[in-house]
């Protein structure tokens, strides 16, 4: 693609999990404020969630802190903080957000959309999750790690409980 001569990067991530569970409590999960800490988060790193309002224009507010003080954040020191909104909700099918992180460093500023889209697949759930608009100061590798680990994070959620 290219504009007024020049050629424009399209920085995204995409990835695709089937899960083991019907589409409405993956929907359901993913959009929960209270799991977020337990599978929005890659390895090594704790979530903060300061707003989640789960509504198309609902507002988000984020943080992700490293855990390992050698960590380098793009808002403060140890710290990935990110605001934005639900553009687009609709139930069991699809969840659209777009978010920004709160930095003064212009390698990382920009809107950034994570969509994730559900359909139904033979042993449950097909989950298709997008991430446009990958900041340049973000390395594509470490943005589509840091995303595999919150899916297998997610993955396990979802799993049964086990029977005794």
């Amino acid at each position: 693609m290219t504009e007024a001569g020049g050629s424009i990067e399209v920085r995204s991530t995409r990835m695709r999990r089937v899960l083991r569970a019907p589409r409405a409590r993956v929907y359901a999960l993913l959009l929960d404020p209270t799991a977020l800490p337990r599978w929005k988060v890659p390895d090594g790193m704790s979530l903060d969630v300061h707003e989640w309002e789960p509504r198309e224009g609902g507002r988000i507010r984020v943080s992700l802190t490293y855990q390992d003080a050698s960590g380098a954040g793009k808002s403060t020191p140890h710290t990935d903080t990110y605001h934005g909104q639900f553009v687009h909700l609709v139930p069991n099918e699809l969840i659209v957000e777009r978010d920004e992180f709160e930095t003064d460093d212009p390698a990382f500023r920009g809107a950034m959309t994570i969509t994730f889209a559900l359909t139904d697949a033979k042993d449950g759930t097909e989950l298709v999750a997008t991430h446009d608009g990958v900041p340049v100061g973000v390395r594509l590798a470490d943005n589509e790690l840091g995303w595999r680990m919150a899916l297998d994070k997610l993955e396990a959620l979802l799993q049964p409980l086990p029977t005794l």
